[in-house]
């Protein structure tokens, strides 16, 4: 029950739900141009949550929101590569970002996700954003067709009715807008859960290959493990795997992951004579997007949008830049008084190809491809593909490289993340992510 309090009327040029790297980032930028922006977070900062590794391409957005000399002040590990460790145990070269892009932006960061989500918030407050925590966003406003606002429920149980020219969603993988409109698409390929937990003392190469992301297939092939360096001698270390797989009929949370770490003695030999130093998470790594970017006076960014499978680390770089670029086009929107969804969507066709192209790397290794085969075949593209690990998805000179990797398919063969069922009246999806722009069944 609501108090019985008269609710109050607060205006405001925008107003963000969710104060996540995605919602901080839309509100920051979009504060910086001198526009009265209102942010809404549940939660109270800091709060734990997964998605540790940055890469490279992310520096490009902490460049504009003034982040990066916070970024070099922290505790947080130096990133310098990537690495792929196969299921016999096989080890790539590690993939050296600065080797392809000298420059600083190839040096990225390791986070501990509360300290660097708190950063980032705090950031917006330093910027002019109005942040509140601890406040629940009821319902969005409609006018018809076109967004007005929210009604929030503060922590004492008093209701306001926030009225904006725009509103962002950045609520995560609830989904507020995507869900309520019937937007959202489930990725028919990429059906994953993941178990994690944190070790104290597990094994750390040492020198530029300290931060380093280490993926280690499992000797089922059934799922990969991330390896994550981070500070106070801390390890993160997740499977991932088809949730039917890993979360039906079988035992509890640790005794999953205790059989899966067998499955992969490389992972085993890495945590021998560490200690485990936290409880065991699980999730479901669904992935999923909304049929769009926007509409008539709202946008959805980051996971609010969509979320991919997280085997390259990219959901951090793609909340940031979809904040980003959703900054950019709400900014031209208020200058032309313009906050239709034609104008609010513009961003919308850049942002998906680089998902694309990033979903088809994926689907790539889930149907067996090597890294390590790869570049010696093509040692030319070695360049290319440390772009996308990088995460430069928003060029189309990355994508020569899909070419050489069909060619490495046996005659015959079903290419990497096609689909053959599911969608009525469809035929079988490549891995160019067409699907989402068909008559698919929406929840």
């Amino acid at each position: 029950m609501f108090n019985d309090v008269p609710e109050s009327i607060i205006e405001s040029d925008v107003v963000v739900i969710g104060g996540g790297p995605a919602g901080s980032t839309t509100a920051t930028l979009i504060a910086q141009k001198g526009y009265k922006v209102q942010l809404f977070e549940r939660e109270k900062f800091p709060r734990y949550h997964i998605g540790e590794s940055l890469i490279p391409e992310t520096y490009w957005v902490l460049q504009r929101l003034n982040m990066l000399d916070k970024m070099r002040k922290s505790h947080f590990v130096h990133k310098h590569s990537v690495q792929f460790v196969s299921a016999n145990g096989k080890s790539s070269a590690p993939f050296y970002f600065s080797e392809n892009k000298p420059h600083e932006c190839s040096q990225t960061w390791q986070v501990e996700r509360s300290e660097f989500d708190l950063m980032l918030l705090n950031n917006a407050r330093e910027h002019g954003v109005d942040a509140h925590e601890g406040v629940r966003v009821l319902d969005v406003l409609f006018d018809g067709e076109r967004a007005t606002g929210i009604r929030i429920q503060r922590p004492d149980g008093t209701t306001a009715q926030v009225n904006a020219k725009v509103v962002v969603d950045a609520s995560g993988q609830s989904g507020m807008l995507m869900n309520r409109l019937k937007l959202r698409i489930w990725d028919p390929v990429l059906n994953k859960g993941a178990i994690w937990t944190y070790w104290e003392g597990a094994y750390r190469d040492t020198g530029r290959d300290e931060g380093a992301t280490v993926v280690l297939q499992t000797e089922s092939k059934n799922g990969w493990f991330w390896n994550i360096p981070l500070h106070n001698n801390r390890v993160s270390i997740g499977i991932v795997a088809p949730f039917d797989y890993l979360f039906k009929g079988r035992g509890t949370h640790e005794e999953v992951y205790h059989e899966e770490i067998e499955a992969c003695p490389a992972v085993k030999q890495r945590i021998s004579g560490a200690t485990r130093v936290s409880g065991y998470h699980a999730t479901r790594d669904y992935s999923y997007r909304s049929t769009k970017v926007a509409g008539d006076g709202y946008v959805m960014v980051g996971d609010a949008f969509g979320f991919l499978d997280p085997l390259y680390s990219s959901g951090v770089l793609l909340a940031l830049k979809s904040g980003e670029m959703a900054a950019d086009v709400v900014v031209e929107g208020l200058e032309k008084n313009d906050l239709t969804e034609a104008q609010l969507g513009k961003w919308g066709p850049a942002l998906n190809a680089g998902i694309d192209r990033m979903r088809r790397l994926v689907c790539e290794y889930y149907d067996g491809f090597s890294f390590g085969r790869f570049i010696k075949t093509f040692p030319e593209m070695q360049g290319t593909v440390t772009d996308l690990l990088i995460g430069d998805l928003f060029t189309d000179k990355v994508d020569v490289v899909w070419e050489p990797m069909e060619s490495l398919y046996n005659e015959g063969k079903t290419a990497p993340g096609n689909w053959t069922g599911g969608i009525p009246g469809e035929q079988a999806q490549s891995k160019s992510n067409e699907w989402y722009y068909t008559e698919a069944v929406k929840l």
